[in-house]
């Protein structure tokens, strides 16, 4: 008797499918919104909207470990353009030409 046989006839504690293909991460399909799509209400990774969509998601995968939600980015700017570094060189900076390249030296 194969180890696979083996595995599958009589299962083990160490597997959580017994040697089954194990269902598909819901997370990992395309169209579920824990990443960002640029839309706001619907980017869970952004800024945790639509939480117990995701929620429901994460419940729904079983592979024998536990698989807390992932807290959402604290790096969202609630879509504010970030200040330009061209508009913020460092003090006493200057560029050279038009390679964009400040330098505290002035």
């Amino acid at each position: 008797m194969g180890l696979l046989t083996k595995l599958t006839t009589d299962g083990s504690n160490l597997s959580i499918n017994d040697g089954l293909t194990p269902a598909i991460n819901p997370l990992t399909t395309p169209g579920n919104s824990i990443h960002s799509t640029g839309i706001v209400n619907n980017s869970y990774s952004l800024n945790g909207s639509n939480v117990n969509a995701i929620g429901a998601l994460v419940a729904q995968y079983e592979d024998g470990i536990n698989n807390p939600l992932p807290q959402p980015s604290n790096l969202d700017l609630n879509g504010i353009t970030p200040s330009q570094y061209l508009n913020n060189l460092p003090e006493g900076g200057t560029l050279i030409g038009d390679t964009n390249i400040a330098t505290p030296f002035g």
